[in-house]
């Protein structure tokens, strides 16, 4: 699938790490570093826009190496970028750690996946299909 994207940034476009990585990493574009103080969130900005084909979304995912070693999250995960969007991307960064962390011009912050989106009407009914779950919520299938 090819995607419009203009890049603000002067740092090279988001890019597969590897040839199966889901997501592409996308960086801080910053003209001072941010701090992070413990349990603070910031909007971080990316440079970079895009144009996503209609029945397309774009989610934002925390990288996992961040979170395990800095604590560091998106605050919103997944955040959506939807198809209609033509504002520039920003992430919001939380810092989940009990130290301070310095986001630097650059950095890898996230990760963005590209998925398809389907519609959907509702169908309004009386009663619902039955199954064996029922309406068991949080834990009902217990510990295996």
């Amino acid at each position: 699938m090819e995607v419009k994207i203009v890049n603000r940034s002067g740092h090279s476009l988001p890019a597969y790490s590897t040839i199966h990585s889901a997501g592409m990493d996308l960086r801080a574009n910053l003209k001072a570093p941010v701090t992070l103080k413990p349990l603070e969130r910031k909007l971080i900005p990316t440079g970079l826009f895009i144009e996503l084909p209609e029945g397309y979304e774009a989610q934002i995912r925390p990288r996992s190496g961040m979170a395990l070693k800095n604590g560091i999250s998106v605050l919103n995960t997944p955040g959506t970028i939807d198809a209609d969007y033509r504002g520039e991307i920003g992430i919001i960064l939380v810092n989940l750690s009990d130290t301070t962390v310095l986001i630097n011009d650059g950095d890898r912050i996230c990760q963005m996946v590209i998925n398809k989106v389907e519609k959907v009407t509702w169908k309004p009914v009386e009663n619902l299909e039955v199954t064996e779950r029922g309406g068991g919520g949080f834990g009902h299938t217990g510990k295996e």
